[in-house]
């Protein structure tokens, strides 16, 4: 299964994906973050910006900076040895892996005004970002690229969390939808592409969990 975490920067993504690990029932998961797949420099890709010395900067709010044949490789190689690969970040809805298997897109809410908080004690009280810089990108780019790019994914998910609440709890009801999709799919009415013979202790496992 196919399980993606997107929500806006400060949301709790990955530290829902490593809850989800831990309380895994008894399958192999793996963790793609979205944050590795960026694009590193200007002549490989990516939407990039320019200060007044010329110095490049990626656009980190533009879906078009991540390197998506790269995460798509890597998923499709995770998919052929994890139970559940999940991936989280901005855009992981965007992930489209060629191997065929059940997915369940995850929207993680949480308002504007607690991601905001969120950021500022990460980058700025943890690790020295300057405060201005952070609330300058926010004010007149990021928050704009959020409503464009990230909050279309609300709609188009399967299911969308209270971020509010602690990680664990949300674990919890992720893997609970996730057992009823998987029924779902495995039905003798679905048209099941998932190749069962090579997964079913996987599959038992996770259902009798």
């Amino acid at each position: 299964m196919l399980l993606t975490l997107t929500g806006g920067s400060g949301a709790g993504k990955t530290t829902l994906a490593d809850a989800l690990t831990a309380t895994a029932p008894r399958v192999s998961t793996r963790v793609l973050h979205g944050d590795d797949y960026y694009f590193g420099t200007p002549e490989h890709g990516g939407v990039w910006r320019y200060d007044d010395a010329g110095v490049p900067h990626l656009d980190y709010g533009s879906p078009r900076s991540m390197d998506f044949d790269r995460l798509t490789h890597d998923a499709d190689a995770a998919l052929a040895t994890a139970s559940v690969v999940i991936v989280e970040g901005l855009f992981a809805h965007h992930t489209a892996p060629s191997a065929r298997c059940p997915r369940l897109d995850v929207f993680v809410d949480l308002p504007a005004d607690l991601r905001l908080v969120r950021k500022i004690q990460r980058k700025c009280l943890h690790h020295g970002f300057p405060l201005d810089v952070l609330l300058h990108n926010y004010l007149h780019h990021r928050r704009d690229a959020h409503e464009q790019h990230v909050e279309p994914a609300r709609d188009a998910s399967d299911l969308i969390l209270d971020a509010t609440q602690p990680a664990d709890t949300l674990a919890q009801e992720v893997w609970s939808e996730a057992r009823t999709r998987l029924r779902h799919h495995l039905s003798p009415k679905a048209n099941s592409a998932v190749p069962t013979y090579r997964y079913r202790g996987a599959i038992v496992d996770f259902l009798n969990t």
